[in-house]
C-alpha cells in the first residue's frame, strides 16, 4: 500500500515538474557564483559556457541502457546517471552499470528506495523524518560502493521524483553533498508518460520541440542546462525519448554545445 501511495504521490509531482516552471518559492531562486539554485538545490550550471549535463534517473524500469550506451559511445561523450539503491542493486543492469562506469560516466545518488521526501500540495511539509532520509541515502551509497564508488566520487545527489525542499538540501549539504536538480524550461522530464494517461501524455516531438524551442527564446541557449531524461520507462510508453538522443546530440554539437558530467559542468562542491 505504501509504495502505492508513494508512487501516486510521485506521479503528481512530477506532472507539475514536468511543465518546465519553478513551482513555487520563486523568490528563492538565487545565483551563488556561477550556478543557480532554487531551495538550496543547483538547478542550472554557469551561462556563459555552451556546455550541457545529460543527465539520466532510474529507479524500476532500465530499457534504455543498451541504446543510451551505444549513443554515448557513438558519440564520444559522457553522461551523469542518478539511479537509485533498487537500480544498483538489480541484477538485470549490472553489467550495464559497470560498462557505464568503465566509460567514465558519472553514476550517483537518486536515493535508495525512490521516497517522496515532501508534500505536492505543501511542498514545506516534509513526508520524512531526518533519520529516515539520512538512513535511505546513506544506504543508496552502500549500493554504488559495490560498483567500487563512495560519496567523494559522486558528491552531487539528484533527489526522488525530482522533488525536495529546502530542509531536504540543507540535509543533504550536512552531509557532505550537494542536491541538484533538473534545469526547467523543457518537457524532457515528461519522457516516462504514456497514452494511458491522457492529457498528461507528451509524445516524442513535443518533448523535441521543447527542448529546440527553449535553446532558441532563451538569451542563454542551453547553456549550463542540466537536462534530464529517463533511462527506462513503462512498457506502455511505445516511443522512447532515449531513441531520439542521437539526433538531439547532433542538432545541439552543430549549435556548438558540449556534453559534459554534472561535475564537470559545476566543478568541486565547495568546503562547508
Amino acid at each position: 500500500m505504501r509504495r502505492l501511495v508513494v508512487m501516486l504521490f510521485g506521479l503528481l509531482c512530477t506532472a507539475r515538474a514536468q511543465t518546465g516552471a519553478l513551482p513555487q518559492h520563486t523568490d528563492r531562486v538565487t545565483t551563488q557564483g556561477n550556478v543557480t539554485e532554487f531551495l538550496g538545490g543547483i538547478v542550472r550550471g554557469d551561462q556563459s559556457v555552451k556546455k550541457i549535463a545529460l543527465v539520466f534517473t532510474g529507479d524500476e524500469f532500465g530499457d534504455g541502457l543498451s541504446s543510451v550506451i551505444h549513443t554515448l559511445t557513438a558519440e564520444k561523450l559522457h553522461a551523469s546517471f542518478f539511479l537509485t539503491g533498487n537500480f544498483y542493486r538489480n541484477a538485470d543492469f549490472k553489467a550495464h552499470i559497470a560498462e557505464l562506469r568503465d566509460q567514465g560516466n558519472y553514476l550517483g545518488s537518486h536515493s535508495d528506495k525512490h521516497l517522496l521526501y515532501c508534500d505536492w500540495a505543501n511542498r514545506d511539509s516534509l513526508l520524512v523524518t531526518r533519520h529516515e532520509f539520512e538512513t535511505d541515502l546513506n544506504d543508496s551509497y552502500g549500493a554504488l560502493a559495490a560498483f567500487g564508488i563512495d560519496k567523494e566520487d559522486a558528491p552531487y545527489f539528484l533527489p526522488p521524483f525530482e522533488w525536495y525542499n529546502a530542509t531536504i538540501a540543507s540535509w543533504t549539504r550536512d552531509m557532505g553533498l550537494q542536491l541538484v536538480n533538473f534545469t526547467p524550461g523543457t518537457r524532457s522530464t515528461a519522457d516516462y508518460t504514456y497514452p494511458e494517461m491522457g492529457g498528461r501524455y507528451v509524445d516524442n516531438q513535443t518533448v523535441m520541440k521543447s527542448i529546440l524551442a527553449y535553446e532558441q527564446k532563451d538569451e542563454n541557449g542551453l547553456n549550463g542546462f542540466i537536462l534530464l531524461c529517463h533511462i527506462g520507462t513503462d512498457p506502455r510508453r511505445q516511443e522512447k525519448f532515449y531513441r531520439e538522443l542521437p539526433r538531439l546530440i547532433h542538432i545541439l554539437k552543430s549549435k556548438g554545445y558540449q556534453f559534459v558530467r554534472i561535475d564537470e559542468l559545476l566543478g568541486a562542491i565547495p568546503a562547508p
